[in-house]
């Protein structure tokens, strides 16, 4: 087999292998630019040296070859160890919020700070931010928790 087509072939599976890398590897593109250079003198080296239908070959080759290398490496990347293998479900007990502020609605306590419509109150003898339902409410007023979501509490003036 001639020298320069195994230079040539050589590069081509250096270019695939760098493409599924850089799947794997956080590079910023680095990796991509260096498989973009390898199957690019492996063409340029395949024209000049070997013959002008073994570049057309290796071109046909490298419109299939690179889709499928492109292919693998997303489906190498879901088996790395890059890769999120749990999800987060209530199923699993996960929850987006504390299951104690849930049981504030409807509680009393005193704004710690000028409500405007955020800042502090003292609800259960628990400081925590809250968040008015729109109105001003002045530092030392009574408030009751209105609502609860996720782990935003609303607040009125009592």
């Amino acid at each position: 087999m001639n020298s320069d087509l195994v230079l040539a072939i050589v590069l081509q599976f250096l270019g695939v292998g760098v493409i599924i890398a850089e799947f794997i590897l956080p590079s910023a593109g680095l990796l991509t630019v260096t498989a973009i250079a390898a199957f690019g003198y492996s063409i340029f080296h395949v024209f000049l040296n070997v013959s002008k239908e073994a570049g057309i070959a290796f071109m046909v080759a490298d419109l299939i070859l690179i889709p499928v290398a492109v292919v693998i490496g997303i489906k190498m990347i879901s088996k790395s160890p890059v890769a999120l293998k749990k999800t987060l479900a209530s199923e699993n007990g996960v929850t987006s919020q504390d299951s104690y502020l849930q049981i504030l609605e409807g509680k009393t306590g005193k704004a710690l700070t000028t409500l405007r419509p955020a800042g502090k109150a003292l609800i259960d003898g628990v400081r925590m931010d809250v968040v008015s339902t729109g109105d001003f409410i002045e530092k030392n007023s009574e408030i009751v928790v209105s609502a609860v979501s996720g782990n935003r509490i609303v607040v009125k003036k009592r």
